[in-house]
């Protein structure tokens, strides 16, 4: 009797504990924008109900520890992977969450890396079941309540820069400018919420990016090159007009954040959230209401 009671109590706290786990990521009806803190690099993870976008994956493999912080254990497979451009503070820590995880799309420019990592990501995508998408001005990914609207690069952009063959692959064509100057920059909107997503671009294609007429007023825009100087331009700003500002960021030699865009945000009054001060910063959205989860 008394090893029947002490396995009954054991098979009662095993239920407790999935009940537990149940409740705490059980999906609510919120966006959850996670700026993940993978040191000096971007890695942003999105979702909504069972809906899940990977912006960018970190340097390494911290990235990992933030998806295994805010997703259930037991999910395997991420919706939607999105990689800015190919350099390694974006595209590193990738490379173990397609290990790990199915990813079903995968959204991509065509430009490609000399670097080993970069072919190795470029075999783990192309030996899967993923779909590779390379995203251009106007597209639209989602459904009708949260989804991605691409505002760069234009295909004018790519057209002019890049010896580009073929559409919908990885590593399609090489060129000659930084590849910062390819970020895709993208908008994720939930209801009335808005996100501006920006990559590494700088000032060298803000104008362009200004010039499609499809940047709008936002809530939260993700500060372009760990707020380096030669990334977030005052024009950019003026049109975005945020309320919260984020930057990816960690110990660095450049002087990320630059003291120049810290003074441009505090002039607008813009609340200033960084990963290397924070750690995970978690935004949350209903739609209407937006704030920033403790």
């Amino acid at each position: 009797m008394k090893i029947q009671a002490k396995y009954l109590l054991a098979l009662l706290s095993l239920v407790a504990s999935c009940i537990f786990l149940a409740v705490v990521f059980f999906p609510d009806k919120n966006l959850h924008l996670i700026a993940c803190n993978v040191g000096q690099g971007d890695a942003i993870l999105a979702f909504y109900g069972s809906t899940q976008v990977l912006i960018d994956g970190g340097p390494g493999t911290k990235v990992l520890d933030c998806l295994s912080s805010h997703l259930p254990f037991w999910d395997r497979k991420i919706e939607l992977v999105l990689l800015t451009h190919p350099q390694a503070d974006h595209f590193m820590g990738l490379i173990e969450v397609f290990k790990r995880y199915r990813v079903d799309y995968f959204l991509a420019n065509g430009l490609d890396s000399s670097s080993p990592e970069y072919q190795v990501l470029k075999n783990l995508v192309g030996g899967g079941q993923t779909k590779v998408i390379n995203p251009t001005t106007g597209m639209v990914i989602g459904n009708s309540l949260m989804h991605l609207d691409i505002i760069y690069p234009t295909k004018k952009f790519i057209a002019e820069n890049s010896k580009k063959k073929v559409d919908n692959v990885l590593g399609a064509y090489t060129s000659n400018k930084d590849a910062n100057d390819f970020s895709i920059v993208a908008i994720l909107s939930l209801k009335e919420f808005d996100a501006l997503l920006t990559g590494d671009i700088g000032p060298a294609v803000i104008d362009e990016i200004i010039s499609t007429g499809k940047v709008k007023p936002v809530e939260y825009i993700k500060i372009p090159h760990h707020g380096s100087k030669n990334g977030l331009t005052p024009e950019l700003l003026e049109i975005a007009q945020p309320k919260v500002a984020i930057i990816s960021v960690g110990k660095n030699q450049w002087g990320h954040p630059h003291e120049e865009i810290l003074s441009i945000l505090r002039n607008k009054k813009i609340k200033i959230l960084r990963t290397d001060e924070i750690g995970d910063i978690e935004v949350v959205s209903d739609g209407k209401n937006w704030w920033v989860k403790e």
